[in-house]
């Protein structure tokens, strides 16, 4: 009971910035606590993660206050998207975290050099900004977050979580908008991790380049579905609106267009409307199962999409300004430069483009956004494994809408200017670690690496019998057949191939014998 007054205190009031001349101190705090190693040990990781696992739990009534607060979010998806979302993750990274941080043997390492015990260490990169939180607590790093300002609540509650949960000297909460982030950026991090829009990724990437910091960044694009006549229509159209009805269309990933071959574009429409009344029988405007839009600035972008698309709307449409309401509104549009296309929705937006065919969709996909971070084709194996071959995304959902971003261990992150890097799960881990390459060279080598000190006459020839690699193929790129290879290996064209067929035949002379 005490936990839950606490916890829904912490989102009273309006959101305290933190006070821009405190943050170089605060940057210095965890940098600090970094150099200490006191983050390195598994064991305090381990601590950190199943504290932070708890201050979740006990702060859910705040957590879904706050997220119907500042974005309408209903119960069900705050649940499934944010807060079993994360204690998934930290339940999943505690029962893995002492295997990922293992010295992992180098692979691809020739004989000679097995001697000096190659291996590659996974060492944390340091004190970190605007980082995902597992993520940098497993990889042993210091981390300090800065919320979005535009979702005050949300951002006051997960304060109140950090400040109460985990060691405050290792890890700690920056409020605020533009002069509180550029005094952030001012300091010196060893990462920063940015998840938002292009313009604003630009500016951190920039500044980050003053001083070689690395960056990770989780960003968004103009992403398309295609539908081919071979799609199933009515699953198409049941998982594309479900794409853009979940957090009122506020999803990164989500398609931003999709385009319907002419040939099933009314089945589509249709199924679309069926869907749209099985989802919401008493509409979307009060009802817990669908949000509003996160700030007014958004709400009054999105309504100018509308205003200035030439398409038609041929389902939904309603607005209301005072609520930060807009219904999921499909519109029918005939130019891939209508604005709904070309522009980042981010909203509960579905304008479709009809095509021809195929080529017509992978043409137009690549001229609107060669690098997306999604990409959702619907169709047979041939139509989908075609669409794969000739796009590039960050990730890809065959015959969905962006499920592959719901899998909290499967990396996720984008290509181009849709992101770079990937985080989730051990990616997460990966992302936030150095992969440190460790050789140990004992004492009684010292004859055999002779070759390498000078004086050098006469010691060419032997180390290239030590080291080159003869190539298997000639002059004009054609692999070279070597008979003995070929009768060593049985065929298979490498050792590994060749020992299994080896115990095939052997195991098989046994059995033979007995019938």
């Amino acid at each position: 009971m005490a936990q839950d007054l606490a916890s829904m205190a912490s989102i009273a009031g309006e959101l305290k910035h933190t006070p821009v001349d405190t943050i170089p101190a605060i940057a210095a705090g965890v940098r600090n606590a970094f150099n200490s190693h006191k983050t390195k040990p598994v064991g305090f990781r381990l601590m950190q993660l199943r504290k932070l696992y708890w201050g979740i739990k006990d702060n859910e009534a705040a957590i879904v206050q706050a997220c119907k607060q500042d974005l309408g979010k209903g119960t069900f998806e705050t649940y499934i998207a944010e807060i079993d979302w994360c204690k998934n993750d930290i339940v999943f990274v505690t029962r893995n975290l002492e295997k990922w941080v293992k010295d992992e043997t180098a692979p691809d390492i020739p004989l000679a050099n097995k001697l000096l015990s190659p291996r590659i260490r996974k060492d944390p990169l340091g004190a970190l900004a605007f980082t995902p939180l597992v993520g940098a607590i497993a990889a042993g790093c210091t981390a300090i977050l800065k919320p979005s300002e535009n979702a005050p609540t949300v951002a006051k509650v997960m304060q109140h979580i950090v400040e109460t949960s985990i060691d405050a000297s290792c890890y700690g909460v920056v409020q605020g908008a533009v002069p509180e982030t550029s005094a952030l950026l001012d300091e010196k991090w060893d990462k920063i991790f940015y998840t938002g829009g292009a313009a604003v990724a630009k500016i951190i990437a920039k500044k980050a380049a003053e001083t070689l910091t690395p960056v990770t960044l989780e960003l968004g694009g103009r992403n398309p579905a295609i539908v081919t006549r071979s799609a199933d229509v009515r699953l198409a159209a049941r998982r594309l609106l479900w794409g853009k009805i979940h957090n009122a269309g506020q999803v990164c990933i989500s398609q931003n267009y999709t385009m319907v071959d002419k040939a099933i574009l009314d089945p589509f429409i249709a199924e679309t409307r069926i869907a749209m009344k099985q989802f919401f029988p008493h509409g979307t405007k009060d009802t817990d199962d669908f949000g509003q839009i996160a700030f007014s600035r958004q709400w009054s972008r999105l309504k100018r999409m509308l205003d200035e698309t030439k398409g038609k709307i041929v389902l939904g449409g309603s607005m209301d300004e005072g609520r930060r309401y807009i219904e999921p509104t499909v519109i029918l549009v005939d130019s891939p430069n209508d604005p709904l296309v070309t522009e980042e929705s981010f909203g509960p937006l579905m304008p479709i483009l009809p095509i021809d065919d195929l080529d017509t969709a992978i043409r137009i996909a690549g001229e609107v956004h060669r690098t997306p971070l999604g990409l959702y084709p619907f169709g047979n194996k041939q139509e989908t494994d075609r669409i794969l071959r000739e796009t590039q995304s960050g990730g890809v959902s065959v015959n969905d809408a962006w499920f592959h971003g719901s899998i909290p261990t499967l990396p996720f992150g984008g290509v181009g200017d849709s992101g770079q890097g990937a985080y989730r799960g051990r990616s997460s881990f990966d992302c936030f670690s150095h992969r440190r390459s460790v050789t140990t060279t004992p004492g009684w080598m010292e004859g055999l690496l002779d070759v390498r000190y000078p004086p050098y006459e006469g010691k060419l020839a032997k180390l290239k019998q030590m080291n080159e690699l003869k190539p298997d193929f000639d002059r004009e790129g054609r692999v070279k057949f070597n008979l003995i290879s070929y009768i060593l290996s049985l065929g298979a064209g490498s050792k590994t191939g060749g020992l299994v067929r080896y115990a095939v035949v052997l195991l098989g002379k046994p059995a033979k014998l007995l019938s």
